[in-house]
């Protein structure tokens, strides 16, 4: 079988894909540019002084890492002169990105987490880099609004991660599948490995902190419980696998099934919805494990159906394999009543 790159795969999906347009090519050829020298460094990072923190704080209220902010500016530079964007949005950034006039804009908006998960770097554990595709909705040419921005997750022309590890791969979709494209090396390209993935209807891995046990409500203990007692689907207890980065978390219950959670809790009241972003993590991965045949809510509704209100709004998140999410919906909906 020949080795298709991503371009190829796109271009040859394209009829069926209506994003796929020659501006679009461009900006997921440059995007991939980024990922590769954003891959460059993660490999190379015991080596290069890009390990630890800046001893700065982002707008999350989190320490900066100098991968993050490494990463953060590939994207930016790289993105903005594309000549696909009118905007960004970053994790990173209190306020949307938006292209100069200067340069040349297209009609995308691009909504990125840089490095997820950039803490684990130290300790050599997978990292990746979140990403959200909008189309515009004001005219073509002017400044990009914030309507523009803030559109729900049922809009997303695309959405994908890179995942960097033991090999770098893209993991993406335009709303026909989604498909997995793994970094050769010797070539410079990434060539399909995966293509049409599908989460198993249920799985045997459940995914989640329990040391914010305590700052759960009843709903979340019984969701969790669920899953770690006899009294499932399954009628043995699921397996526990926690990464703590969500890019990692997530390629795993891609492939092998089961569920991640990233429940509401009480430790902070700045963020009483969770830590996790929903435009920049929630919502992109959500549109994965749809087109992938999995679930992903709130707890009680549909993740991709959220309308953000702010850029950085943040959402509990349960995602992967249907019966496993399922599951959760109906334990809360039933503490709803």
């Amino acid at each position: 079988m020949p080795e298709v790159t991503v371009t190829e795969h796109l271009l040859l999906h394209q009829k069926r894909s209506p994003a796929a347009t020659g501006q679009f090519t461009t900006l997921l050829n440059d995007l991939i540019l980024s990922a590769k020298i954003i891959a460059r460094s993660v490999n190379k990072a015991g080596l290069l002084d890009v390990l630890g923190g800046t001893g700065e704080v982002n707008v999350q209220g989190e320490n900066v890492q100098k991968l993050d902010e490494f990463a953060n500016r590939v994207l930016i530079y790289r993105m903005e002169r594309s000549g696909a964007l009118c905007a960004m949005g970053s994790e990173e950034n209190a306020d949307v990105i938006r292209v100069s006039e200067k340069l040349t804009r297209g009609d995308y908006i691009l909504i990125f987490d840089p490095l997820d998960g950039s803490s684990n770097i130290d300790v050599n554990i997978n990292v990746g880099t979140i990403f959200s595709i909008l189309r515009r909705k004001s005219p073509s040419g002017d400044d990009a609004t914030m309507e523009d921005v803030l559109q729900s997750g049922t809009e997303q022309v695309a959405a994908g991660y890179i995942l960097y590890g033991p090999s770098t791969m893209l993991v993406y979709s335009t709303g026909q599948g989604v498909h997995g494209f793994t970094l050769d090396p010797t070539v410079g390209e990434f060539l399909l490995s995966h293509p049409d993935i599908r989460i198993p209807e249920r799985g045997k891995i459940y995914s989640v902190n329990e040391s914010y046990w305590h700052y759960w409500d009843e709903a979340t203990r019984e969701a969790v419980g669920y899953f770690k007692g006899t009294d499932n689907e399954r009628g043995k207890p699921y397996s526990l696998r926690y990464v703590g980065s969500l890019v990692a978390d997530f390629h795993r219950t891609l492939l092998y099934g089961g569920i991640f959670m990233y429940p509401m809790d009480q430790r902070d009241p700045q963020k009483p919805q969770g830590k996790l972003r929903l435009q920049c993590e929630a919502s992109p991965l959500a549109f994965l494990a749809e087109q992938a045949g999995g679930l992903a809510t709130d707890g009680t509704g549909r993740i991709l159906d959220i309308r953000p209100q702010v850029l950085h709004e943040r959402v509990p998140l349960f995602i992967g394999s249907r019966r496993d999410v399922q599951a959760v919906t109906d334990i809360y909906t039933r503490h709803a009543k």
